[in-house]
Formats: structure tokens, sequence, C-alpha cells
């Protein structure tokens, strides 16, 4: 991929850097695109579903919720599922018709086993609307194509993706008047120097999603913050790879074979769902979490690691601590448990 992008760019021109991450992640030889599934413990990441299936189990208790509130013709659509961590706990204890949308052919295959072949989808454009019941995608905002722009003396300027002999390398281009409105309305407070990555699809998408609502709710989970609290991540920008489960090599240096992301601007996604006819909530993940369920859960499992000791099941106990484990890491202040929840409701 990367020797391809070098051939167009050198024929074409720089390329801004939200088209280079669209071909890297989902285009032909693209991150998403390959034939394995990304979030495993065998694979590159891992996201909170994967750390526990209490995260799906807790989720159910929501959805479960949001199903009494709207009432009839419910549905749950999960956005970005991967491998179905999230779905298929969460329809063991909370059976309800649901259907999946991923871009990834190999997360398809494996959601199809959980929901069904023709519950699966490649786009949510591809779903019959206006629809009753709860959107949710964790984790896919943050891998939505993004724009990259720099606060200069002299203004804001775009970094776009240039070729250099056989390498890729960041660019200075103008402003485009949607990133430059973007940038106005939400970067936030930004030094000189600072980097911001304009979210501009990721907004696009949120409201997309609202709007395909009659009623009920859009659950986003991600890493990230308001404007104001990004602020100090601004220096040197939040863009950044992963892979194998750690941070990988510069975004430019192996398009395709690493993940691309970045922290989500939740002044902006909440924006767009208000756009969008919708009342909105961020919380962190740990007191969502908590609000739904997962703490009194924890504070069961501690009372059976107890009662197991006394009672000398010693194999039992440390089945109980795995999983209490497990779900602690969920809610850790400084891990997990500091990722944002947007709420949209209709």
């Amino acid at each position: 991929m990367k020797a391809r992008l070098v051939r167009q760019i050198a024929a074409g021109g720089p390329i801004p850097f939200d088209e280079f991450m669209r071909e890297a992640l989902y285009g032909d030889g693209g991150f998403f695109a390959s034939a394995e599934l990304r979030s495993t413990k065998s694979g590159h990441f891992l996201t909170s579903p994967e750390v526990s299936v209490l995260f799906g189990e807790t989720l159910a208790v929501y959805v479960g919720a949001e199903r009494d509130r709207v009432g009839a013709d419910f549905g749950l659509v999960e956005v970005a599922g991967g491998s179905g961590s999230l779905l298929a706990p969460l329809l063991s204890a909370l059976p309800v018709p649901a259907r999946a949308v991923e871009a990834s052919p190999a997360a398809r295959a494996a959601l199809e086993t959980i929901v069904g072949a023709d519950a699966v989808f490649s786009s949510l454009e591809d779903l019959q609307t206006p629809m009753a019941g709860v959107i949710l995608a964790n984790e896919l905002l943050d891998n939505l194509p993004m724009a990259i722009a720099q606060l200069t003396e002299a203004g804001w300027r775009e970094r776009w993706v240039g070729a250099d002999d056989d390498d890729l390398c960041f660019v200075d281009a103008p402003v485009r008047p949607e990133v430059g409105d973007w940038l106005a309305r939400f970067a936030g407070p930004v030094e000189v120097g600072g980097w911001v990555e304009v979210q501009i699809e990721a907004a696009g998408w949120v409201r997309r999603a609202v709007r395909m609502l009659d009623r009920g709710s859009v659950v986003l989970i991600d890493y990230g913050d308001v404007a104001e609290n990004l602020a100090p991540r601004r220096r040197d920008g939040t863009l950044r790879t992963y892979r194998s489960h750690h941070l990988g090599p510069h975004p430019l240096d192996e398009p395709g074979a690493t993940d691309i992301t970045a922290d989500v601007n939740f002044t902006a996604m909440a924006a767009a769902a208000e756009e969008a006819g919708a009342s909105v909530e961020i919380h962190r993940q740990d007191d969502f979490l908590g609000a739904w369920g997962l703490r009194g859960r924890i504070s069961d499992m501690r009372r059976t690691e107890l009662e197991l000791a006394r009672a000398g099941d010693d194999m039992q106990r440390l089945a109980v601590r795995t999983r209490r484990a497990e779900a602690e890491t969920l809610v850790h202040p400084r891990g997990l448990g500091d990722f944002r929840v947007l709420v949209a409701r209709k």
C-alpha cells in the first residue's frame, strides 16, 4: 500500500490526511479490510468487551431500560462490533432483535454466527429507517477518517500527505473551508504549534445515526474528552497507531499494517447529536457502567470470594477473583474507566 500511495501522490500531488487515513484503514489492503480479526487477544488491540463479558452484560441492563421506554418495534444495532465480544454476552443477557454493522469482512463473518447472515451489514446506510431502539458503537469514532491541522503564527494550516522519494511525509496545505469552520467551533484552546484532529466525518456519522432513530438512543463509547479538556494534549496532538497491543510506528510509515486513531472530541460529537434532534449526556465509562449495576456486581463477587475462601473452595474462588479483576479493569479511573460515553436520546 505504501508503494502504491507514493506512486499515486507522485503522479497527482499531495492528498488530505483524511483521504490517506480512509485508504490506510478501509481501502484495498487496508488495516480493517484484511481477513484478520483485529480486536482480539491474539490480534492488535483489546477493547472493553474483550476484557470482560460484564461489559456487554451491563450494557444489556441499559438496553433493557431503553426497550421499556421505547416500547413496540424495539431493535438493537451494534456498529463496529468486531468479533462479537460485546453483542454475544449482551444478547445472552437480554434477547432482543439485533443487527450488526461492520466494515471488516473478517468481523462480519464472526458477527454472522451471532445474529445470522441476514442481520449483518457493511454500512449504516444499508439499514431500513426510521427505527426504534438503540444504536451502539464502542471505539468506532476514533477510527473514522479525520483531517490534521496545525496552528502556526500565521494561523491554521492543514497537513496533507506528500511523497518524498520512496517515503510518505507531511506537507503544508491551506485549510479547506469545512476544516476551518470545524476548527473555529471545536478546536478549543490551542497554543501556536499545536495539532488538532479534525473529526468532520465522525460528526457526520453521529448526525446520520441520530436521524435514523424515530425514538431510542445512540450510545457512543470511546477514548477522548470535551474540547477544553483536550487542550493539554494538543502540543503534539493525539494521532497515533497501534499494532500487536502496543503503540506502533508513525502513521505514515506503514499504511495498511497499523491501526490509526486519535482521541475523540466529544464536544463536536455532542453538537452533532443535538443538531440531529437528540438530547445529549456525556459520562465517564466508570460512572456509566456503575449506574447500570457493574459496581454492585463487583461487590457481589467480592462477597462470593470471601464465602468460597471460608469454604476452602480455592478453584472457584480463583475463578471469581479473575472475573472480578476483569470487571474492575473496566472501571479503572486511569484506564478504561476514563473513556467517555455519549448518550443521545430521542
